[in-house]
C-alpha cells in the first residue's frame, strides 16, 4: 500500500540519497543498565521506522552503516548478538519492509560472515529485487577504504588500463556504484566524524551531526535533518552566477 506524505518540505529540496551513521546504541542501553544487545536490538526498530519515513518524504535511496570493517575489534560476545540479531532482523521485518515496495541491498566485505548470514542477505535481496519505492542499502562489514581498494582491484582485474583509468569508471565498481552519491549525511550520536563510511561517496554530501542516540531518532529528527539540509547552499566547489546588477537593485 503507497503511503501518504506527511511532511512539508518542497519536492526539490529533499534528497535523493540519504546517508546515516546509527551510532548510540550501546550508550542508549547502558543509560537503561540494559546489555549493549538491547541497544543494537532497538536500534533496528529505529531503522525500520526511519526507512518508511524516508520513503513516505520522497527519498529514494537511504544507506545505512550497520556494521564496520573495524567493528571485528568489539568484544567476542557483542559481535556474536549483532550477527544473530541481523537474522532475526531479517525473519522478522523483510516481509513488511517487501510489502511497503522497499527493495534491500547489502552491501560490504561478505568472506566474513557465516554462510547462514550470506543465505539471508541473498534471500533479502531477491525477495525484494523488483521494488522500487525506495532502495536501503545495509552497510555491514564495510569501510570506505575497502572499497577503494576492492574497486581498484576490479578494475586491474577487468584490464581497465591506468590511463584510461578515471573517476567514472572507478565509481563503476565501486560497492554503492547503482545509487547516486549521498546527498545528505547525518550521523547520530554525537561524534563529529564519518568514521570510513563512505569515502568516495560522500565528497560533497551535506554533513548532519545530532545528539541524538540512534534508537530514539524519529521522524522530528529526519525532518530536523532534511530542514537543515534544504537551508545548504550546495554548489559542488562552482560558484553561483549572482542575477544582473539591475535586477538586484529593482
Amino acid at each position: 500500500m503507497q503511503r501518504s506524505t506527511t511532511v512539508s518540505i518542497d519536492s526539490p529540496a529533499i534528497p535523493r540519497h540519504v546517508a546515516i551513521v546509527m551510532d548510540g546504541n550501546g550508550r542508549w542501553a547502558k543509560k537503561r543498565f540494559m546489555p549493549r544487545f538491547f541497544g543494537h536490538k532497538a536500534g533496528v526498530d529505529s531503522l525500520v521506522k526511519t526507512v518508511l519515513a524516508c520513503a513516505d518524504r520522497g527519498i529514494e535511496y537511504l544507506t545505512v552503516y550497520a556494521f564496520s570493517s573495524e567493528n571485528w575489534k568489539r568484544p567476542t560476545e557483542e559481535v556474536s548478538s549483532l550477527m544473530g540479531l541481523v537474522l532475526v532482523a531479517v525473519s522478522k521485518y523483510l516481509a513488511k519492509l517487501a510489502g511497503d515496495g522497499v527493495r534491500v541491498r547489502i552491501v560490504g566485505d561478505r568472506a566474513q560472515v557465516s554462510d547462514k548470514l550470506r543465505q539471508a542477505w541473498q534471500h533479502a535481496e531477491d525477495s525484494t529485487r523488483n521494488n522500487t519505492r525506495i532502495q536501503l542499502s545495509v552497510a555491514f562489514n564495510y569501510g570506505g577504504r575497502w572499497d577503494i581498494v576492492q574497486a581498484c582491484r576490479q578494475a586491474m582485474a577487468a584490464g581497465v588500463r591506468p590511463e584510461d583509468l578515471d573517476e567514472a569508471t572507478l565509481n563503476s565498481y565501486m560497492a554503492l556504484s547503482y545509487a547516486p552519491d549521498p546527498d545528505l549525511f547525518i550521523r547520530t550520536g554525537g561524534e563529529l566524524r564519518i568514521s570510513n563510511f563512505l569515502l568516495w561517496q560522500a565528497a560533497y554530501s551535506e554533513l548532519v551531526f545530532t545528539d541524538c542516540l540512534w534508537p530514539e531518532f524519529g521522524e522530528a529528527e529526519l525532518d530536523a535533518a532534511l530542514a537543515e539540509y534544504k537551508r545548504r547552499d550546495r554548489r559542488f566547489g562552482g560558484v553561483k552566477e549572482l542575477p544582473p546588477l539591475e535586477a538586484r537593485q529593482a
